[in-house]
């Protein structure tokens, strides 16, 4: 049996570190524009004062212009919308500070994704890291920015990579949208969960 460990995808280690769009994994590259693109319609939607482009989250100019990026994008909001009717949830969300570690981001992504993986616990992370940017931005951290985008990339490839071969890459949610959209409840509820972790390991 040959004990070699499996190569990593490529580009992986680079977009951990910085969060820039550099990779040559199409995974973990799509990954990185999707979660752009999240963040910024959430902006967009919450915040509308506050202008945000791609390249001010360390992304190429127009890079959501790709049909099927904005449909996975659009989709990944109509899950989001469930949990943000969470209140909870967003008290304990809105309490997250923007300077948080990232060993306290890994165990909150670890926990979300310990007994499954399904897309409404991959916006539950969307969510998270777009309130960690939300804060970067509206207190001028903005270093912390591509920070938190290499720490979802991190997640991608260590937790997510063969989860979304199998789904058939970042459009496998257009083709599940009903089904993952009702899962989205339960990641809201797990979600809280981690985020009282959170607040108590501060």
């Amino acid at each position: 049996m040959d004990d070699r460990p499996e190569p990593e995808p490529a580009g992986a280690a680079g977009a951990a570190a910085g969060g820039e769009d550099v990779v040559d994994d199409l995974i973990l590259e799509q990954g990185a524009v999707v979660l752009r693109g999240y963040v910024i319609e959430r902006i967009h939607a919450e915040e509308p004062l506050l202008h945000v482009s791609s390249e001010d989250l360390g992304g190429r100019p127009e890079e959501h212009q790709d049909p099927k990026i904005k449909e996975v994008v659009e989709q990944l909001l109509k899950i989001a919308d469930d949990l943000n009717r969470n209140v909870e949830l967003q008290r304990l969300v809105n309490q997250v500070q923007g300077n948080c570690a990232q060993e306290v981001f890994m165990q909150v992504a670890r926990s979300i994704f310990s007994d499954g993986i399904n897309w409404g616990r991959v916006v539950a992370l969307f969510h998270l890291a777009y309130r960690l940017i939300l804060k970067a931005l509206t207190t001028n951290h903005l270093e912390n920015i591509r920070m938190v985008i290499g720490w979802v990339l991190q997640v991608i490839r260590e937790q997510l990579y063969p989860w979304l071969v199998q789904q058939g890459g970042w459009a496998g949610v257009i083709q599940h949208f009903a089904r993952w959209r009702m899962a989205a409840v339960v990641a809201s509820v797990l979600l809280v969960g981690m985020m009282v972790y959170y607040r108590r390991s501060r």
